[in-house]
């Protein structure tokens, strides 16, 4: 039924045309770069800035671990950076504006403020940081440098709300939420959702980002890829799919957030259509597959502290198909100012008042981001609400060819290449192994360089078992108080079994 539903929404892009790959013959997926097949642009562009990181994830499908065979160290230069931000702001018709720093841990460079200055002398406008926090739940001053650097947001990794399901950061979160929170930065939750492991929390972890509605303005929901070689009863141990998720958090919201409320990602291209009409010029679209991804927002009712989905006071149906037909009549010769204004006037029809949360005023939202055009609008509406998305990257079990020519997650590479993720990490024999390589150094020739051994950036958990580090300049909160209370009875109930098991 939801495969259906978001069929529906099946629209391609104009596609992109990066300078550096035009080729005549394209035989996908052996030489993405990107393409003249793909049909997205760059939605958001991944810059991997370091494959260090300072945790070791056991179902994590990229960092370097010395000790592995052919192990290797890669982290581009400064002239690296700027050549291939370059490269992203050359692509047509829409030059890149949105780029993600990940990892590894990209905290763990030291120039790493230099390489976000150098992203944004390069011209765009969202800068993204793909953390675990660690780092800036240890150093408020960081987060302050970062942010001011220009960094716009985290994307924030948190699995879970207990130390069960989220062992890599459970004790760092509130710390990293409330330096985000002094220096104005906003946050993305974003959980890697294992089945067994933590898909019975996707409510509570919806739960805890409404308590910081604040500083989290969205949870970005991954379901877990499969990568390495796995047998069929592990596959179905792990393997989760988006609606799987939808329908978990229908559960475990009591029916709040329902399977209804979730729509592709595609669907939102109405609206670009629009834009792009009025404007006369090629705008941002967010193209791809319909089967890649999907959302829907929830605004909190200032009263009853509820969440109240979007579909549930704007008839979200009707609003996308009017503006489709406005973008039609606007490319048939209509008066694009005149049409634009009946838009305006005519979007209170969709939204019922009497079911809209109190102190929400949507229909004013949704001119403002019709009129202005720009990222200042669109950062109004994520004030009010809490995007939920999901993101299910493909794997080698799973490869869709459809999906990868529309995929608009990218990643960009020093030798002037921008690859689909799904290429990217689903063939990494192709693409991010083989290059990363080229441009990487031997672990051991860092460590002698640098002065340190790998593992000493490894992150030792001085902040866990609920023990609040005074220069955090926040008090234990009770996410840290519940989860001491029971680390402290599982210590007590482990002693209790080591004395019992020495008396007998």
């Amino acid at each position: 039924k939801m495969y259906n539903k978001f069929s529906t929404y099946w629209m391609d892009g104009k596609g992109a045309h990066a300078p550096n790959v035009m080729v005549d013959k394209c035989a996908c997926p052996t030489n993405c770069g990107l393409c003249t097949n793909h049909l997205s642009h760059s939605g958001l562009a991944n810059m991997i800035v370091t494959n260090r990181c300072d945790l070791t994830c056991w179902y994590c499908f990229f960092y370097v671990k010395k000790g592995l065979e052919g192990a290797y160290l890669y982290e581009p230069t400064h002239e690296q950076v700027r050549a291939m931000m370059k490269t992203l702001k050359a692509e047509k018709p829409i030059a890149g504006n949105s780029i993600q720093i990940t990892g590894g841990e990209p905290m763990l460079r030291d120039d790493i403020t230099d390489i976000i200055r150098i992203m944004k002398e390069e011209g765009v406008d969202h800068v993204q940081m793909n953390t675990n926090g660690i780092k800036l739940a240890l150093s408020p001053e960081t987060m302050r440098q970062v942010r001011n650097a220009g960094v716009s947001n985290l994307y924030l990794s948190f699995d879970g709300v207990t130390p069960r399901t989220n062992p890599k950061n459970h004790w760092e979160v509130p710390y990293a939420l409330e330096s985000a929170r002094k220096c104005g930065t906003t946050v993305v939750f974003v959980p890697t959702v294992i089945k067994s492991i933590n898909d019975h929390e996707l409510g509570p972890i919806i739960r805890y980002a409404q308590k910081h509605l604040d500083v989290v303005h969205a949870v970005n929901f991954q379901p877990v890829s499969l990568t390495g070689r796995m047998g069929k009863k592990e596959r179905e141990k792990y393997r989760i799919t988006i609606p799987d998720c939808i329908e978990r958090i229908q559960e475990q919201t009591n029916g709040e957030i329902s399977m209804d409320d979730w729509f592709p990602v595609p669907s939102c291209m109405p609206l670009t259509n629009v834009i792009e009409a009025f404007s006369k010029k090629p705008k941002y679209e967010l193209s791809i597959h319909f089967a890649c991804g999907a959302g829907t927002y929830v605004f909190e009712d200032t009263q009853t502290r509820k969440l109240i989905p979007l579909t549930s006071f704007v008839d979200l149906k009707g609003v996308l198909e009017y503006f489709e037909e406005k973008a039609e009549e606007i490319r048939s010769g209509a008066n694009r100012y005149w049409t634009m204004l009946q838009v305006i006037r005519k979007l209170n029809q969709f939204v019922d008042r009497n079911k809209q949360p109190h102190g929400l005023d949507l229909a004013k939202m949704f001119s403002s981001i019709l009129l202005k055009r720009n990222f200042d609008s669109v950062g109004s509406w994520h004030v009010r609400s809490l995007f939920l998305g999901m993101m299910h990257f493909q794997d080698k079990y799973n490869e869709d060819l459809e999906r990868l020519q529309r995929c608009d997650i990218h990643y960009l590479t020093p030798d002037l290449r921008i690859i689909p993720f799904c290429a990217f990490n689903v063939i990494p024999e192709w693409y991010r192994d083989r290059i990363q390589k080229k441009f990487s150094i031997p672990v051991e020739e860092w460590e002698k360089a640098h002065g340190q051994t790998l593992e000493a950036g490894l992150y030792r958990g001085i902040m866990r078992r609920g023990k609040p580090e005074a220069q955090m300049g926040c008090a234990m909160s009770e996410m840290h108080k519940a989860a001491a209370e029971s680390m402290a009875n599982d210590d007590h109930k482990a002693v209790e079994l080591r004395n019992g098991m020495a008396g007998a």
